[in-house]
């Protein structure tokens, strides 16, 4: 009943007093609000213009509209206000303006600042960033391997622009010498500096329609941070020796300094996989490179398949829009060889770290994904032979092979993007947590985020904690 909401909103965290056989209850107090702000746009309703917030469960509320004198309100205009007060009648202040309703990635930006994501940085932050130096001092390299002369190379999309993973690889008489090097992002941005409680509030970069919002400034992770190529940065890398069979023999971890030798397209690499003599001429001073590192991944992921772990084929959608931030298509991104590789690649070395952290006994974040439940899975399974696929299932746990054994089965038959997705939505959500109990997915007892600290906090935690602990 609206009248025992008591100033409450939609979000908020309420004590709520039940009311004796009803269904319904009383709010006492508001413990805590989902939001301090309101977003909305001025439009007209009769002579005049009103304020119409986008959240349509706002909109039957009467709300008081406060701007400074020379602030004048403008058809179309959308805006973010600040709540002043709560009540039967909310009075908010015109904080700032995002833009007009019909301008290009105005909508956008509006769901982007609804969902406290803001692609502007503090006063404070921006500060912060000035007093780091964009080129790596002397004194930095100090206690760092020095990769330098290394070739290695950035892969990433053609759209990419900060690179904060770079490969490179070795082969030897049982194997490969895998070497991924990560952007050192914890050198720069040290706990709880202002960019560090920036970051840690993000949690990672957002990526939507027709941006990126960063994690980091761009000034970070575009500059000093990434990977550019033909330049010396700060990284922590992980040497991975990988026998033929794809097992992880050995590995190291350790604070480094490289040059990436050149900055590489998934589309580019693919091409010169597939047999392009243009590009194979181009990037000669290569080497061997891509197809020794081709030869390492198949590798790598033909043991993690033999050890049982799932690949559910997901397919991600692209929504391309025209300069007005018009959709104009809807199509499938396609993933070639590179793609896979680099996977293959961050994937060991994400468990390696794991490995070593747990090893240790030392504090750390992993990245857990449990087993399915039973429930789920017997719901499933009811459906599967309903049409006309048997999964057999153990008695007492849930395998990845069995699933993994049973996907392959039906891979070539119709109803598999059905039976696959199905699949997939009985899986538990992925998370992190203090305690290493493994990554069903994968298929591997120990497996964190280690490759991406530019975009990820809880990469940059494990970071620190290497930093910390190890180094």
């Amino acid at each position: 009943d609206p009248t025992d909401q008591n100033t409450a909103l939609d979000g908020d965290t309420v004590l709520v007093r039940c009311k004796p056989w009803e269904t319904y209850g009383e709010v006492l107090r508001v413990i805590t609000r989902a939001k301090d702000f309101i977003i909305g746009t001025f439009l007209p309703r009769g002579k005049r213009l009103k304020f119409i917030p986008d959240d349509e469960k706002l909109q039957d509320k009467l709300i008081t509209v406060k701007y400074d004198q020379d602030f004048l309100p403008v058809e179309g205009m959308k805006v973010l206000c600040r709540i002043q007060k709560y009540g039967t009648a909310i009075v908010v202040y015109v904080e700032r303006v995002i833009g007009y309703k019909d301008d290009p990635g105005v909508d956008i930006l509006a769901i982007l600042l609804d969902h406290d994501i803001d692609p502007q940085f503090s006063e404070a932050v921006m500060e912060e960033v000035k007093t780091i130096p964009q080129e790596i001092q002397e004194s930095d390299k100090k206690d760092r391997v020095d990769l330098t002369n290394e070739i290695i190379v950035t892969i990433d999309g053609d759209d990419s622009k900060d690179f904060d993973d770079a490969v490179s690889v070795t082969p030897v008489e049982n194997g490969w010498v895998l070497k991924v090097s990560i952007a050192d992002v914890s050198h720069y941005v040290t706990e709880d500096s202002a960019l560090d409680k920036e970051a840690l509030a993000r949690g990672c970069s957002t990526y939507v329609t027709d941006r990126v919002v960063p994690m980091l400034p761009h000034e970070l992770s575009n500059g000093i941070c990434s990977l550019n190529p033909y330049v010396e940065r700060l990284t922590l890398t992980c040497q991975m020796n990988v026998n033929h069979s794809g097992k992880i023999a050995e590995y190291s971890i350790y604070p480094s300094v490289i040059r990436s030798t050149e900055r590489m397209t998934y589309a580019n690499v693919n091409k010169i996989l597939d047999g392009d003599e243009t590009l194979q001429e181009q990037y000669s001073h290569l080497g061997n490179l891509f197809f020794d590192l081709r030869d390492c991944a198949d590798a790598i992921r033909a043991n993690r398949t033999a050890k049982g772990a799932i690949d559910f084929d997901g397919t991600e959608t692209v929504v391309e829009v025209d300069e007005k931030g018009r959709p104009i298509d809807v199509h499938a991104r396609m993933s070639g060889h590179a793609e896979r590789m680099i996977e293959d690649c961050m994937i060991a070395a994400n468990v390696s770290v794991a490995n070593y952290m747990k090893w240790l006994d030392v504090p750390s974040i992993y990245r857990i994904h449990e087993s399915p439940t039973a429930k789920k899975m017997k719901e499933f399974v009811r459906i599967s032979e309903g049409m006309g696929h048997k999964l057999v299932l153990g008695k007492t746990a849930i395998y990845p092979n069995e699933l993994q054994r049973y996907l392959a089965s039906v891979h070539d038959l119709p109803e598999y993007p059905v039976l696959s997705t199905m699949l997939l939505r009985c899986m538990q959500k992925a998370r992190y947590d203090a305690s290493c109990v493994g990554h069903f997915g994968l298929a591997e007892d120990e497996y964190l985020h280690f490759t991406s600290p530019i975009r990820r906090y809880p990469d940059l935690i494990v970071h620190r904690m290497l930093r910390k602990y190890c180094f």
